[in-house]
């Protein structure tokens, strides 16, 4: 018993850890950065299953909250108020989702690869609004829902969708071998 705690708590710090470096890796576009964080994310749901995934998430948000930089743009308390902040807190869900799905489902390719981007979507579910109520709200700029669509979903679904489907081949490449070892 004292085993799989010690193994879930290392397994959950592993996750902190990827999806923090997952941040700090970013693909510069001329409107956007592109970063590993989804990517690592869908890693702990499908992996860790829903409860330590989400989990795995809420720390990493708490660690960056704190002041340490792991977040793509720094850290600290004062990132709530940045746009790009509700892409964040849709880890939490996207890593439930991704787990639950994966946990109570199918093992084909494709039941996988749909609970990966039905955690995607649920990143920009949180993240899409909380950009719009920012800049309008807070920022006091004038922005349409569509603009907000414009500049918070669209440049990056494609690159997401992409990733998707790389953590669905990965995971159904590895999860086997993983399991079997006694790793997860």
């Amino acid at each position: 018993m004292r085993n799989s705690r010690v193994k879930d708590m290392v397994l959950i710090a592993l996750f902190v850890a990827l999806t923090a470096v997952g941040g700090l890796l970013k693909i510069q576009l001329p409107y956007a950065s592109i970063t590993l964080q989804f990517f690592f994310c869908a890693f702990a749901g499908a992996f860790l299953g829903p409860q330590k995934g989400a989990l795995s998430q809420i720390l990493y948000l708490a660690v960056g909250l704190t002041g340490i930089p792991i977040f793509a743009e720094g850290g600290g308390i004062m990132y709530v108020l940045k746009p790009s902040f509700g892409y964040l807190l849709g880890l939490v869900p996207c890593a439930y989702i991704i787990g639950y799905h994966v946990e109570k489902g199918k093992r084909g390719f494709a039941h996988i690869l749909k609970g990966m981007i039905s955690g995607m979507l649920v990143v920009y579910i949180v993240g899409v609004p909380y950009l719009y109520m920012t800049i309008r709200f807070y920022l006091g700029q004038a922005i349409s829902l569509n603009g907000a669509l414009s500049i918070g979903l669209l440049p990056f679904i494609i690159p997401d969708l992409v990733k998707s489907f790389i953590a669905a081949v990965i995971y159904k490449k590895a999860e086997p071998a993983l399991t079997k070892s006694g790793i997860i």
